[in-house]
Order: structure tokens, then sequence, then C-alpha cells
């Protein structure tokens, strides 16, 4: 299950970074304008921070399940890691992404050029950002995918008296 889970976490990091940019294609911008585009990677991108958060908790709580039934002591990197990551996920989902969202409507639909002008420039600097942000994640589940690939230490199968609570 960790395994699986890691898996599905870092494909869909490298996904949103490398298949993502299709949906900017010119034959997508014909046919949905290019806010209309925009709103549409919007989209795709919230589903991807759901998809985030859910692997970050069935990260934790495999961490976890590894921790009571198997007796296996949680490192601190690897609690770090997965923390970090889920943290990140937050900050971009509930912080960053509502931000962008509100600068990609000013940058097409706002009131003045000017507004509109600063939105794009506002809107280019979160999303070089948010950009970064990933490719950073990307690494730290790589690292983490790597780890739960690993064969556990100690053995595998062990008495009742090793279960905890």
């Amino acid at each position: 299950m960790g395994i699986l889970n890691a898996a599905v976490w870092c494909g869909s990091a490298i996904f949103l970074t490398i298949g993502l940019p299709a949906v900017f294609s010119p034959e997508l911008k014909k046919l949905l304008t290019a806010p209309g585009v925009g709103f549409a990677a919007e989209a795709v991108v919230a589903r991807f921070f759901l998809l985030q958060y859910w692997c970050g908790g069935i990260a934790l709580a495999h961490l976890l399940a590894e921790w009571i039934y198997c007796g296996r002591a949680v490192r601190r990197l690897h609690l770090t890691l997965v923390l970090g990551m889920l943290l990140i996920a937050l900050a971009g989902g509930l912080w960053a992404q509502p931000k962008m969202n509100k600068l990609h409507t000013v940058k097409y639909y706002g009131p003045t050029t000017e507004a509109q002008s600063q939105a794009g420039q506002a809107f280019a600097r979160w999303h070089a950002a948010s950009e970064t942000a990933n490719l950073l994640v990307i690494g730290g589940l790589i690292l983490y995918l790597w780890r739960v690939s690993l064969a556990p230490e100690g053995p595998r199968f062990g008495g009742f008296g090793k279960i905890r609570g």
C-alpha cells in the first residue's frame, strides 16, 4: 500500500509538471480561448491538490501503522519528509492557488489595462514560485518512493507481542 501511494503521489506531481502544459496547446487555445484554457488548468490543479492531500494523509497513516503494528521506529527524516511535502501541498492548495485564481481572473477581466498588466506580472511570479515548490516536492517524492520500496529492517512477521496499543 505504501509503495502504491508513493507512486501515485509522485506520478501526479510529475504529471502536473510535464503533462499539464499540454492544456496550453494552440489547438485548445483556439477552442477554449486563452482565459478558458487557464480556467481549465485551474480545475486540473484543484483536483491535483485534493489528490496530494489524500496521498499525504495515507503516507502519514502508513508511517503510523508501521510503528504500531510492526514495531518499526518512525525515523525523523521520513516523518519530516512526509510532513514537509504535505505542508507544501496544503499551502499550495489552500493559500497560493486561490490567490492565483484571483490574479488570473483580474489578468483577463480586470477593470483597467493597468490592473490586468499588474495581475499578469504577479501571476507570473506566483506561478514561478509554485513550479519551484513542485520541483522540490517531486525530489522529495522520489526520495520517499525509494524509501518505501526498500525492504524493511528486521523480520517481516513477528509475534503478537510486538503489536502496540
